[in-house]
């Protein structure tokens, strides 16, 4: 199982990324059939596509961290911020982040941050293309490095919250 972490961007459009990749017949396997046939009020999982009728490889679920108050937030959602994780899971295919000899074998769940107050569709999707690429980077590296997380801890901060 890898897990992997990337936030990219500035602002309304930022994308935050949290990926779990893992075998079909393990646990990601298991988690995520269940949260395709467990969709919550505001939270729908669904599979991601490239194109309408064209999946991702690996099957990628989309999984939207924020609840969707209104139709811009949905297209946000839904349309350009799904587009571009199915393209950011495409580059880590195409750039051997993801090797070939596994694709059919794994499955990716893409837990999505989307801010309700997005209106650039163009800056959603290329911020979370390269942020589901990101993410899928720092999963099969392991994680952060251990140093770069220790070095940190006295000034720990993100984009919400900065101590003063």
């Amino acid at each position: 199982m890898q897990i992997g972490e990337s936030f990219v961007g500035e602002g309304l459009e930022a994308a935050h990324v949290n990926t779990v990749l893992g075998e079909r017949t393990g646990p990601v396997g298991t988690a995520w059939a269940s949260a395709l046939a467990s969709p919550t009020r505001g939270h729908a999982p669904f599979v991601a596509i490239i194109q309408p009728g064209l999946a991702v490889q690996p099957p990628t679920l989309f999984v939207n961290k924020a609840g969707i108050p209104g139709e811009r937030h949905a297209e946000m959602t839904w349309g350009a911020a799904q587009a571009g994780i199915a393209a950011g899971v495409a580059d880590a295919v195409d750039d051997d982040i993801i090797t070939g000899d596994w694709i059919t074998a794994l499955v990716i769940i893409a837990a999505v941050w989307v801010n309700p107050q997005a209106a650039d569709a163009t800056a959603v999707f290329a911020n979370n293309r390269e942020a589901a690429r990101g993410a899928l980077l720092t999963g099969a590296r392991g994680g952060s490095p251990i140093a770069e997380v220790l070095a940190a801890r006295t000034d720990p901060w993100n984009p919400f919250y900065r101590p003063r």
